[in-house]
């Protein structure tokens, strides 16, 4: 049943993350959060855990994602390069960062982000990109994407709620914000899982395939369903308007930071 379990998570986070530009991550923390403690993960170490193991599994699935979008010719990749850098850095110093904090501190943060990433969703504006614009570019995206990676490691995402709406601001559409925010996903999770793996104090986690913080079966079984399932939220996606689209990320943001007043 565990591994079922892991299997259902990476559906919902394959669609998620083609559909969204993340990897699910918000819901598979909480999610995690909610397992890992069955498992005999100490409750001090269930977040910690949690948030390492979505990080994982986001590379697979936020590379799944963004092959789908790059065959549809979504991914604004010189904006990519230019955030790549940053993320990687702001993962590993993010990670750092979480490892030192109580695990209730991070559950409330990530119930908090939920919340304030859905109402700049409602309620920012937004501007429309002309046709045949150059891509946004430049070192200041770098430094966007340091303070990405690193908030992206504390509450275990891939960066979607983050990248997208300053892709937006910046007057990409939409459905491209998410297709070039998936690419940037793929480095935001390498950078945190190597964070949480090799910056975890000495037997952090006592189970079986445990690399630091990082639990490897539960990366791996979310990561294979969540490639599986990416392609289908990306094609969602496509058919979607920028407005609705926006919409669905507010909504799923505001359901799972409810969630985590119940555990």
């Amino acid at each position: 049943m565990e591994y079922v379990a892991y299997l259902v998570l990476g559906a919902i986070a394959g669609t998620l993350a083609g559909l969204l530009g993340i990897g699910g991550g918000l819901v598979l923390v909480a999610a995690l959060a909610w397992i890992l403690p069955l498992l005999g993960v100490p409750a001090e170490a269930a977040m910690h855990a949690a948030l390492a193991s979505s990080m994982a599994s986001i590379v697979l699935t936020a590379a799944s994602s963004a092959r789908a979008h790059h065959l549809r010719g979504s991914v604004l990749w010189p904006t990519a390069a230019w955030m790549v850098p940053g993320v990687l850095v702001g993962g590993w110093l993010g990670s750092r960062f979480a490892i030192g904090l109580d695990g209730d501190v991070l559950r409330w943060c990530v119930a908090g982000y939920c919340f304030l990433a859905a109402a700049q969703l409602l309620f920012g504006g937004e501007r429309v990109r002309a046709d045949g614009a150059p891509a946004p570019r430049g070192p200041g995206y770098t430094a966007a994407g340091i303070g990405i990676g690193a908030i992206s490691a504390v509450v275990g995402i891939g960066g979607g709620s983050m990248t997208v709406p300053l892709l937006v601001w910046r007057g990409v559409a939409p459905v491209r914000a998410v297709g070039t925010s998936s690419a940037c996903g793929i480095f935001i999770g390498i950078g945190s899982a190597l964070g949480y793996a090799l910056q975890a104090p000495a037997g952090a986690l006592s189970l079986p395939g445990a690399v630091g913080y990082v639990y490897l079966p539960a990366a791996a079984g979310v990561a294979v369903a969540s490639v599986l399932a990416a392609p289908y939220g990306t094609r969602l996606a496509h058919r979607l308007s920028g407005r609705a689209l926006k919409r669905v990320f507010a909504v799923f943001l505001i359901a799972v930071g409810c969630s985590f007043f119940f555990q």
